[in-house]
Order: structure tokens, then sequence, then C-alpha cells
């Protein structure tokens, strides 16, 4: 329902994925696809779902399209163009290339799409998983022509699910760092507009008509309502080294924090759709044009970056309107 909220069904493709990786502990449950980009394709507490845009990945998949908790590699967000320049290499990016994916504006958008992207599964338990990429292929380096190994470590445990990202930099070059995640959480049950979102105070960057930033930010002072018809699209630089955000309402507390790693965010709510997107980034939208916000990660050395989602369980509020 548009502008509701329900119970998602996961897809079932997970289902027959056989890299699928079924995580659990507690009251909570995890499913990531470790050969469809790392995707977090589920995630169940007490059996409700709480993930978003993940029913149909096959469809999603071939319209380049984010869903669930998606990677976004090597660049979170839009390019304002396909060329850019970032640590001394020069990239033009092909418009034809199947590992791109283009908005309505025709600018690149999310770098490879997470459905192209297989990882290499390291270790495998009942609460957690590590997966290994390693960007060496010459197709991956047309995009993005830095050699690199990233890692995935994923934990599930009472303290909610913990993804942490691994950078590690090849001996022979720095390796700019532009990437994000892209959660998609919704509430059961209950309205869109009844959603109780909070945001920390931050930094809002000025944006253009397609979504770049101008290089200009404004103060924001933080959010704490009802969404009710209000809409979201907005970069931010955040101001604490670990900001929390979070999303109320049907019984259900989910909260997002950012453990490190994370200077930027982008948060995501357009009206009438039943879902939010709380979004990590390492840099703002266009840093690997721009330069403003992007950093390196220097040869041979390492850079972590974190996020913890946290889901309680709250008194269901009598006086909030349940969808039928």
């Amino acid at each position: 329902m548009a502008g509701g909220g329900s119970d998602h069904a996961v897809s079932s493709e997970i289902f027959k994925d056989p890299s699928a990786c079924f995580l659990a502990a507690g009251d909570q449950e995890a499913v990531f696809l470790p050969r469809r980009g790392m995707l977090g394709a589920s995630l169940r507490h007490r059996g409700v779902e709480i993930l978003r845009r993940m029913e149909d990945l096959e469809a999603a998949a071939a319209k380049g399209s984010s869903a669930g908790i998606p990677l976004l590699y090597p660049w979170a967000n839009r390019l304002a163009g396909p060329y850019y320049c970032a640590a001394a290499k020069e990239v033009v990016l092909e418009p034809r290339s199947p590992l791109l994916h283009f908005d309505d504006h025709g600018l690149p958008m999310h770098g490879v799409p997470w459905s192209l992207l297989a990882w290499d599964l390291t270790d495998v338990r009942r609460d957690g998983l590590v997966g290994r990429l390693d960007w060496t292929r010459e197709d991956l380096l047309a995009v993005f022509p830095f050699r690199h190994r990233l890692e995935m470590a994923v934990r599930i445990g009472p303290e909610g699910l913990t993804v942490e990202m691994t950078l590690v930099a090849s001996p022979d070059s720095p390796v700019p760092m532009s990437f994000g995640s892209h959660p998609y959480f919704g509430l059961p049950g209950l309205r869109r507009t009844q959603w109780r979102l909070k945001l920390p105070a931050m930094r809002r960057l000025l944006l253009d008509r397609k979504g770049i930033p101008t290089g200009e930010e404004e103060p924001f002072g933080g959010f704490d309502a009802q969404l009710g018809g209000l809409e979201f699209d907005d970069g931010f630089a955040v101001l604490e080294d670990q900001p929390s955000f979070s999303l109320t309402g049907a019984g259900l507390r989910i909260t997002l924090k950012f453990l490190g790693g994370y200077p930027y965010a982008q948060v995501f709510a357009p009206k009438g759709k039943a879902y939010i997107a709380l979004e990590p980034m390492t840099a703002p939208t266009n840093a690997l044009i721009s330069g403003r916000g992007l950093s390196l990660v220097e040869p041979g050395a390492q850079f972590r970056a974190a996020i913890q989602i946290r889901i309680d369980g709250l008194p269901w509020d009598c006086h909030q309107e349940r969808i039928a």
C-alpha cells in the first residue's frame, strides 16, 4: 500500500540462492547474499520484517535499483557527470557500460550495481559472516582504477546487526573513499504518516536541482516528529563521532548508529512511499569530482567503517491508527 506500512514478504529468490547466508541470534534474523553484492536481503525482529524494497530482487537487479541493505560502491549517490579525476588518475566512464547505472538526469548512480559484485566468503557462522571482494578485474578497474581489497564483516547479536567494512589499499596506489550503504526501513501495520523519525543535529549540504552539492552548507538542528506529509532527499555532514538515527512506531524502534568512518549521511524519505533510507557515507555526493570531503587510503594502508542497526520492541500505542 503506497504510504502505508506492512509486514513485507521477503523475495522467494533468496531461498533459491545457494550462496544465501541465514544468520540468527535471539529475536533477530538476517539474510545476506554474497554472490549478489553481499546484499542484506532480510532483517527480522521476532519474525517481523523491517527492510523494504526487496520483494522482487530480480526486477530490482534488472533495473539497477537499490533494495534491502545494499553497498553503494565505489561511490554512493550520484556523480555530476561521466568523468572524474581522483588520486592523480583521470577516468572517463563509458555510458554503455553494463557495470553502470544512470539516474533520470543521465548521471552515474551508486557505482557498480550490487547485483554485479560477487563476494567470496572467508568465514561463516550462525551469527555472522565475513566476505571478501578483490577489486582487480579489468572491467572493475575501468570504472574505478584503484587496486584494493574489500572485506565485509557482518555480526548479529543482542546489540543488533553490525556491518563493518575494511578497505585494504594495494601497495602501489592510494584509494579514494566515496562509498556508502543504503538501508531501506519500514514499520509494519502503521501508516507512513505516523512513523516517528529522529535525526541528530547536522550540517545540511545545499544541493542543486540534480541533487549535487553546491559546496554550501547550513545548520540543521535535528528532527524529532511524525513524518506526516514530509519528504526528505537531503545530504548532511554529521557532527558527532557516533550519531544515531531512529524510526519509531508500531511497537518498534529501529536505530541506525554510525560506529565510525562515516562522516556524511543521506536521508531519503519520498512522499507516499512506505520506506525510509538512512544512508551512511564516507564522502558527500559527487566527491570523486568535486574533491570535497574526499579522503584517501594510502598505499598498503587500511580503513574501517561500521554501522549498527538495533531493533527494540516497545509497547504499542493504542492511539496509533493501524492499517487494516
